[in-house]
């Protein structure tokens, strides 16, 4: 079994209210502490199959103009995900299967560009993202317990597609078996590796009280088993799984700084920061009461995005 990172974006940064602030809110956490982040998805070659553990941001996606008013800022793209996924020697038409953790464009953007590929993904994700057809499988987890995580669903030898929810209503993580290790695809179960040391869970969450369930199942998981945590918005995703380091609760990972921070002009465009949804002024929001035209600071207090319900203070400028 062979896993790689799909690195995708690079030098960004997150606010500790962000990453942090989900149970006790984000005015107790401080903004001035920004956490390293990045967008990386991840493959498993089994010699047989080529499995890809989500699928990234779509082509098009709008380059964020962060300010200092950002509370995620994904990074500037380093590659579109098939040209990524070229370069590491992989061609589309190999992926055999695609194992999504949840609905949001990053994780889902180039479903798209896999023809032979079956996707695998909870039901509640699949209603969302209105994905149909005889290559899309809704997890039942029937295999039953997979040690202290009550339902799985086997996807190969030694993988498991495990239901986690609570970032979203149909929230999956994927664990491989390979060499003595675990191999933890967590998707956005934490956001930064030091909310998993701290115990904490990000704002950017749909169901609290399943999330907590969910991270206490994952500790619980890496305190008895030795388990390489693989996040997608942290350097230390693909940092972990190049060092084969093994999570130690009692002994977090260093938190280094973050790099220089680039600011750009920004179009008048928004994008939420959380499900990548963009706002854009000429078109506005008819449905939920903002006609065209209408400037997103414009827009009420209480208006929400429309595809994921996060707050205007979720929302970053697009360049």
């Amino acid at each position: 079994m062979i896993i790689k990172a799909v690195r995708l974006y690079e030098n960004g940064f997150m606010t500790q209210p962000f990453a942090l602030g989900g149970e006790d809110g984000p005015d107790k956490f401080n903004p001035n502490v920004k956490y390293r982040s990045s967008v990386q998805n991840f493959l498993i070659d089994t010699g047989d199959e080529l499995i890809l553990i989500d699928t990234g941001l779509p082509l098009e996606f709008p380059e964020s103009a962060p300010d200092e008013n950002t509370t995620i800022h994904l990074g500037t793209r380093i590659k579109d995900y098939v040209s990524a996924l070229k370069d590491l020697g992989y061609e589309p038409e190999r992926v055999s299967k695609i194992l999504v953790t949840h609905k949001h464009p990053d994780h889902t953007g180039e479903l798209r560009s896999f023809p032979n590929a079956k996707i695998y993904l909870a039901p509640e994700e699949a209603d969302e993202l209105k994905l149909e057809g005889e290559n899309v499988v809704r997890a039942t987890y029937e295999d039953g317990p997979y040690y202290n995580f009550p339902r799985s669903q086997k996807i190969a030898e030694g993988i498991r597609l495990v239901e986690a929810k609570g970032h979203t209503k149909g929230n999956s993580i994927i664990i491989a078996e390979n060499d003595g290790l675990f191999f933890m695809f967590h998707g956005d179960v934490t956001y930064t590796d030091e909310a998993l040391y701290a115990n904490k869970l990000s704002i950017a969450t749909e169901d609290m009280a399943a999330a907590r369930e969910t991270l206490d199942r994952v500790r619980e998981f890496v305190r008895n088993r030795p388990t390489v945590y693989l996040s997608t918005h942290t350097p230390l995703g693909y940092e972990n799984l190049e060092a084969l380091r093994v999570v130690d609760l009692d002994n977090p990972t260093e938190t280094l700084p973050v790099g220089e921070i680039v600011y750009k002009t920004a179009s008048g465009k928004y994008m939420c920061g959380v499900c990548g949804y963009v706002y854009d002024p000429e078109v506005g929001d008819p449905d939920n009461n903002a006609p065209a035209g209408t400037a997103f600071e414009n827009l009420p207090d209480d208006w929400r995005c429309p595809r994921c319900r996060q707050t205007k203070d979720k929302f970053n400028p697009v360049a």
